[in-house]
């Protein structure tokens, strides 16, 4: 079958969900074929599917309909391209890494960095998350890991797979109730050893979970790794909101790229009747983002159900996938799908010069 042109010029036009860029314009658009019981479009995106496709159905759609055909059927692949950040060395097989910070602790930072990482491997993606907290490790209570790490023949740590998300953690490496106290060499040696030293397969995305602050664990990791860009973390709370400005300058003046916000505790609503309070003040991170010109990521209410999904070492994103979440488990779920898809479009957008990386391929 012959490529349609005139509904080939049509698929082009129509901007990218997640990049708001023309699909034809960003590469993404391979053929648009009319056949006789079905108009094929393929596509190669620059991220999973997954995290767009019923957008893309429905925008295509819309762009189709000026040209009555028989229905639509989307095929789709999708290559996660590498970036080479200039003057750092690569990690292999890591097409994209970016972290995960906040200014103060207690604002959530790992819960979204567990449940972004699970909505990215839903959509599609190969995932890995490392735990930089050395002192205080919390992924693997939160993925209900008890297990010790070891070393292939190569002598590179070989990550725990979970769910189909491969951690790193110092969790995995000291007993329980063991007490770290190093000082900042030995912190700088063992970040390089998680990097380089890992056995990391092929990933799409491997996410930083930095510890709070701006102390050496994060000034070391803006030195050594690749970073593509950063995401912050914060609640509605002012103490809250100021020390993640902190972390924002931190990583303007390394040169990392911020990402966006997420602002975590939102507000309560409440699992009965739906209403809505505002505990620790009300948009207090979207007026943030706007003050600094950063992309507002989403935010995340308070609910009970985050808490004691982390307590079964279940995250939340699974348990809402499941098929036996109610209307407010979904709703949760819903908000990490949309931070997951609005971080991506805002890694790609930084980064407009990518070598190709590892490809991934699935039929929708």
């Amino acid at each position: 079958m012959s490529q349609d042109k005139t509904l080939h010029g049509l698929v082009a036009a129509v901007k990218d969900p997640l990049t708001e860029q023309p699909l034809g314009e960003q590469g993404s658009l391979v053929t648009v074929v009319r056949q006789a019981d079905a108009t094929v479009v393929t596509l190669d995106l620059p991220y999973p599917q997954g995290l767009a496709d019923a957008a893309l159905r429905e925008r295509i759609s819309a762009a189709l309909a000026a040209q009555p055909g028989p229905p639509l059927v989307l095929h789709g692949s999708h290559t996660v391209k590498a970036v080479a950040v200039p003057g750092k060395q690569p990690i292999e097989g890591v097409a994209n890494l970016f972290a995960i910070a906040s200014g103060k602790g207690g604002v959530g930072k790992s819960t979204v960095t567990v449940n972004t990482a699970v909505a990215l491997q839903q959509a599609g993606a190969r995932v890995g998350i490392l735990d930089c907290d050395l002192y205080g490790p919390s992924v693997p209570a939160m993925f209900g890991v008890d297990e010790q790490m070891v070393a292939d023949r190569n002598k590179r740590l070989i990550p725990i797979d979970v769910y189909g998300i491969k951690l790193v953690s110092m969790g995995f490496l000291m007993e329980r109730h063991q007490a770290l106290s190093w000082r900042g060499p030995m912190l700088h040696k063992m970040l390089s050893q998680f990097l380089y030293g890992v056995n990391w397969g092929e990933l799409d995305y491997l996410l930083l979970d930095l510890p709070p602050g701006t102390g050496d664990v994060q000034l070391s990791l803006t030195q050594l790794a690749p970073l593509v860009g950063a995401a912050l973390v914060t609640t509605p709370q002012k103490v809250a909101l100021r020390d993640v400005v902190r972390g924002l300058e931190m990583f303007r003046s390394v040169g990392v790229p911020t990402l966006g916000l997420v602002e975590n505790m939102s507000d309560y609503v409440c699992p009965c009747c739906g209403e809505r309070t505002a505990v620790f003040g009300r948009d207090g991170g979207k007026r943030l983002a706007e003050r600094y010109q950063i992309p507002f990521l989403g935010a995340v209410p308070i609910s009970k159900r985050l808490p004691s999904a982390l307590g079964t070492g279940e995250p939340l994103m699974l348990r809402a996938r499941s098929g036996e979440a109610d209307a407010h488990l979904s709703a949760l779920a819903d908000t990490f799908d949309a931070i997951s898809r609005r971080l991506i479009g805002q890694l790609i957008q930084a980064q407009p010069r990518l070598a190709v990386g590892g490809p991934g391929a699935m039929e929708v």
